[in-house]
C-alpha cells in the first residue's frame, strides 16, 4: 500500500525500479492505475503497462494475487497526488476502504510503503475543484469529458503556474522511500470484509501506522 507523493508519481517509478533491482523478474509486481489514464493519456498508459501498471479494478488485483504477484495500491488517488504542499507530510487515503476489503477477502497482509520528497517536485498551492464543478454545472464541459475530482493550482515545469490536473515535468528533488513492516489483521475472510465497523478499524490502523512511519522518515529516523 503506497501513498502518492507528487504528480506523475515519481515515487512509484522509484519503487518499481527498486523492486526489480532487488527481485528481478522472478517476483512480479503490478501497480494499480486509475482507468481514466487509459482514456486521457493512452500512450502514457500503454508505456506504464509495460512497466507493470494494470487498470485499478478489484478483479485485476485478484487476478494478480492468484498468480502469486504483489500489487501496489494507491487508494488516495488524485486527492493524494494533488494535496496542497502544506499537507505533503500528511497521509491522504481519501477515505477509500476498498483496499482493506480486498486484503481481507484475499487474506493478504498490507505492506505500507511511504516516501518523502516527491511532493516537492510539484508545488501544489491549492484546489479550485468546487469552483470548476460549479462552472461544469453551468455548462462548461470537463476536459476529455471526465470529472477530474481535483482541480489544483500549482507551480511546476513546464507551465510555471499551472491550473488543472495537467502532466508536468518533476523538479529534480531527492526522494526517499521506505518499506514498512507488514500489517496483519486479526480476522480475514469474506465475513470480515463485510463487517463495516471492522473495515473502518482496519483502515484507521493502516492510516495511523503509515502516518507514524512518515513522521519518522521526515524526521530522519
Amino acid at each position: 500500500l503506497i501513498h502518492h507523493c507528487g504528480l506523475a508519481s515519481p515515487d512509484m517509478v522509484m519503487m518499481m525500479y527498486d523492486w526489480f533491482r532487488r527481485f528481478g523478474t522472478q517476483r512480479p509486481v503490478y501497480g494499480l492505475m486509475h482507468s481514466n489514464a487509459w482514456h486521457i493519456y493512452p500512450a502514457l498508459a500503454q508505456l506504464a503497462a509495460k512497466m507493470g501498471a494494470i487498470m485499478a479494478h478489484p478483479q485485476m488485483a485478484i487476478a494478480a494475487f492468484r498468480k502469486g504477484a504483489s500489487v501496489l495500491v494507491y487508494p488516495g488517488g488524485a486527492q493524494d497526488v494533488f494535496r496542497p504542499h502544506s499537507q505533503r507530510h500528511q497521509i491522504q487515503l481519501a477515505g477509500r476502504k476498498g483496499f482493506i476489503k480486498l486484503a481481507l477477502r484475499e487474506k493478504v497482509p498490507i505492506v505500507p510503503i511511504i516516501s518523502n520528497g516527491a511532493h516537492d517536485t510539484l508545488i501544489v498551492l491549492g484546489d479550485c475543484y468546487e469552483q470548476a464543478r460549479q462552472l461544469n454545472e453551468l455548462g462548461m464541459p470537463w476536459l476529455f469529458g471526465l470529472d477530474p475530482q481535483v482541480f489544483p493550482i500549482y507551480l511546476g515545469l513546464p507551465w510555471g503556474l499551472g491550473i488543472g490536473p495537467l502532466p508536468n515535468i518533476p523538479l529534480p528533488i531527492p526522494i526517499t522511500t521506505r518499506v514498512c513492516p507488514p500489517i496483519v489483521f486479526e480476522r480475514y475472510g469474506r465475513v470480515a470484509a463485510r463487517d463495516q465497523d471492522y473495515v473502518n478499524a482496519c483502515y484507521q490502523q493502516v492510516s495511523n501506522q503509515m502516518q507514524s512511519e512518515l513522521n519518522r522518515l521526515v524526521a530522519g529516523l
